[in-house]
């Protein structure tokens, strides 16, 4: 058994949205992203996996495939379809959630999570 404190360690910076992978093997891959107020992540999409979100703290505006904003906070399970659009902006305090997404042959390496990040507001 592994076990993880989702909330130790934040790491916040003050040009982008911070992407840490905390988990990543042949299954799959968990990602924490910290945001300041005011930073966003553009619309992309996770070609090959659907994409499911768990807001950990602060409130985040999620906008998903039909282009409706809505804002979320902690405890919040946001999932996406496989190649549905999405995006996020943190609201008005520090934002910080947890990507997990399938491993599958043509998925980003964790890395290249970093094209995605938007600067701040």
């Amino acid at each position: 058994m592994k076990s993880l404190a989702l909330l130790d360690n934040l790491v916040f910076k003050d040009e982008n949205p911070n992407a840490e992978p905390i988990l990543v093997d042949s299954s799959g891959r968990i990602i924490r992203f910290t945001l300041k107020p005011g930073q966003s992540i553009r619309e992309h999409k996770a070609p090959s996996s659907p994409l499911f979100i768990v807001v950990l703290q602060g409130r985040g505006r999620f906008t998903g495939g039909d282009g409706q904003p809505a804002e979320f906070g902690p405890h919040s399970l946001l999932v996406f379809d496989v190649g549905e659009t999405h995006a996020v902006e943190a609201l008005d305090e520090e934002l910080v959630f947890l990507a997990i997404l399938r491993q599958t042959s043509d998925t980003l390496p964790p890395e290249s999570a970093g094209g995605l990040l938007g600067r701040g507001g």
